[in-house]
């Protein structure tokens, strides 16, 4: 069975068990800001998972795109490790538990996949025996083996959402053991392959440690496709999957060099194979990457992509490549992937076109690097030096991408040695600063809007696309600052500061770039200056206030009055940011697609996505198209219909962005 077979075959059981089918989120994650990459299939779900009861589904099964960096040194050496990969999942929002999900994960794999249970070991948290004999209705007791917190049990935090967990492991043979007394189910070397991941969300961890149970216990399930797809096609790793073959077969055309053979059995990597391995994987992450918005830089996102886009040109010299080849192979990874993901097809030509421009960069960067290296031999024997210094070595390293083999290779040549220890010890420090910097898949504390939430009958209207006044009566409780903690209170006095909330409001709150209106609350007897407005989770609208005079109280009526001035001023913004918008993919190109923005009453910024700085004749020809747009003075109407219908008609929809059902169209 085909990768591509065995993702369909997956999402069509679970549509079959009643599960809504979600698509791939970005490998920007539309729901964490904290995050680098989406780097496992419930991240997309988080808000569902933090109110259940708010959620469009209660069940839902996805295929996502996932990139993870903490072992970008390994890929290729190990039979395990990708940067880039897909992750099979099916998720309950307070919905079914630990029975059912148990007995979907065996009925798929055993059933639908046809694969042998007696092959599959099964682990559980030492302390879930209700998991354990839920497992014994399906398999034998002596395959199921009982670990502890390291392997088995699931934290967002130190705090919060946690739970057991029960791992599906595939037994490859005795073969494949590191041969060690203690090797087993927990053991990290190659003969247990993890193939599924059963999380039971049911717990709720306070910061002294106690475990109460949820109110609403969850279900959230990770299967990676490649590993999925190394037990139907039985290879020994995922680049002998279809996938990366097809990737190996268009390299080994481009380097002359017949495929290194992927053969089912344990064994040491060659050199070749390594960076066959390294080349495939890094065509794929860059090539979806890219798709999503994400450019070459030297910060976050893009740096990771100018990482990997220079490793496999280095991979790619050691094969013998000594021009641009990697923008090619991206062609060949959307040939595999464009009819389940056609945002890469979409993207094609920007794709190839980032990656050749980036490749033919680093190629002069190297021989940049070649005579920096030079000129660091000849200021070393100067200074009758016999080692390299290990900052300067690493330097060229990691600023300039150059290979570390070349520069103790040429060091060599010149007489001099390399401190190897030195510059490994330094490269560990940066990796471990990097993982350092990963905050994992953890949300950002937002517990009492969640409260607040829970506490009101239905999601705030807001009344602004009509109404710029409106009466209602405040809802309670109220939020106080207190030395810099939110505090659950009744009233606001003057001079605090505090958060309120109404069943409606013409407030807009900040989102997509748009700040949130500011204005004026009255009421009798007091008036507050609204500082800011702000939608911290679905449903709810809340207004950051200071109190001027008065005491405002619960169930007070308050007449709320938006700074019509400021209003107008970013509505101008909203719209010329639009229009902006759709200049920069006249002259530059279709893939052009926002990438940040501020919409404010006083100015606009835009951020885009494009492979090279704009040249002074297409800045010119944007600003000549804006400028003809808004002396048309054309009317701007706006209408309410379903997601289906705008995309049926052309709208734009950004990528990665959430939408509900029923979309608000500007035209």
């Amino acid at each position: 069975m085909k990768t591509a077979e065995i993702r369909s075959a997956f999402l069509k059981y679970f549509e079959e068990n009643q599960h809504t089918i979600v698509s791939s989120d970005s490998l920007i994650p539309s729901t964490d800001p904290t995050l680098l990459f989406t780097s496992a299939g419930m991240v997309q779900f988080k808000p569902n998972f933090q109110n259940p009861e708010s959620s469009p589904y209660k069940r839902a099964a996805s295929s996502q795109k996932c990139l993870r960096t903490s072992d970008i040194e390994r890929v290729g050496q190990t039979l395990r490790h990708l940067t880039f990969f897909e992750m099979l999942g099916n998720f309950s929002f307070g919905d079914y538990f630990k029975k059912e999900a148990i007995a979907f994960g065996w009925e798929f794999l055993t059933k639908k996949m046809g694969l042998p249970g007696d092959r599959f070991i099964i682990s559980v948290h030492k302390s879930d025996d209700e998991a354990l004999q839920l497992w014994s209705a399906h398999t034998s007791k002596d395959r199921i083996v009982k670990l502890g917190d390291e392997t088995n049990f699931w934290t967002m935090g130190p705090t919060g959402p946690c739970g057991p967990c029960s791992e599906i492991l595939w037994d490859r043979g005795a073969e494949w053991s590191c041969g060690k007394p203690t090797c087993g189910p927990d053991c990290d070397c190659d003969r247990y392959l993890e193939v599924w991941n059963l999380v039971f969300t049911q717990f709720d961890r306070s910061a002294d440690g106690k475990l109460t149970p949820l109110p609403r216990k969850n279900i959230d399930t990770g299967m990676g496709l490649e590993r999925l797809a190394i037990l139907q096609q039985k290879v020994a790793s995922p680049f002998g999957t279809d996938g990366f073959q097809i990737i190996f077969k268009d390299l080994a055309k481009l380097t002359g060099i017949d495929i290194p053979q992927e053969k089912n059995a344990p064994g040491p990597v060659t050199p070749q194979q390594a960076s066959f391995r390294r080349i495939a994987d890094h065509a794929r992450a860059v090539t979806f990457m890219i798709s999503d918005g994400i450019l070459p830089s030297n910060e976050g996102r893009g740096y990771v992509l100018r990482r990997l886009l220079r490793q496999a040109v280095r991979a790619g010299k050691t094969l013998g490549i000594h021009d641009p080849f990697l923008h090619t192979l991206t062609g060949t990874v959307v040939d595999t992937v464009k009819a389940t993901y056609p945002e890469t097809q979409q993207h094609r030509a920007t794709i190839d076109s980032v990656v050749k421009l980036e490749e033919e960069r680093f190629l002069q960067t190297l021989d940049t690097g070649t005579r920096m290296l030079e000129d660091m031999v000849k200021t070393a024997k100067t200074k009758s030096l016999h080692t390299l210094p290990v900052k300067d070595l690493y330097q060229l390293y990691d600023t300039f991408g150059f290979p570390f083999e070349l520069t103790r290779e040429m060091a060599e040549g010149f007489g001099l040695k390399v401190d190897t220890e030195g510059f490994e010890a330094a490269q560990k420090q940066a990796v471990e600063l990097a993982r350092g910097a990963w905050k994992g898949s953890g949300a950002q504390d937002v517990e009492h809007y969640h409260t607040w939430k829970a506490k009101i009958k239905s999601p705030i209207e807001f009344l602004g696309y009509t109404v710029l006044q409106s009466t209602a009566e405040t809802l309670g409780p109220f939020y106080r600052l207190n030395n810099g903690q939110w505090q659950e209170t009744t009233s606001l006095e003057k001079d605090q500061e505090g958060e309120v909330m109404f069943p409606k409001t013409p407030f807009y709150p900040e989102g997509g770039g748009q700040v949130g209106d500011t204005g004026v609350f009255e009421w009798k007897g007091g008036k507050a200056v609204v500082l800011d407005t702000q939608k911290p989770v679905k449903g709810l609208i809340v207004h950051r206030i200071k109190i001027l005079q008065g005491t405002l109280k619960v169930g007070d009526s308050v007449t709320a009055h938006v700074d019509e001035v400021k209003h107008a001023s970013t509505m101008r913004h909203h719209t010329a940011t639009h229009i902006l918008h759709q200049a920069l993919r006249d002259v530059l190109g279709k893939h052009v697609t926002q990438a940040g923005s501020l919409v404010a009453p006083d100015r606009l910024r835009f951020d885009f996505n494009h492979h090279s700085p704009l040249t002074p004749e297409e800045r010119q020809r944007v600003e000549d198209l804006v400028n003809e747009k808004v002396l048309t003075n054309l009317n701007v109407t706006a209408c309410l219909m379903s997601k289906q219908k705008a995309q049926e008609i052309g709208a734009m929809m950004l990528f990665g962005e959430k939408y509900d059902e029923n979309v608000r169209t500007i035209a």
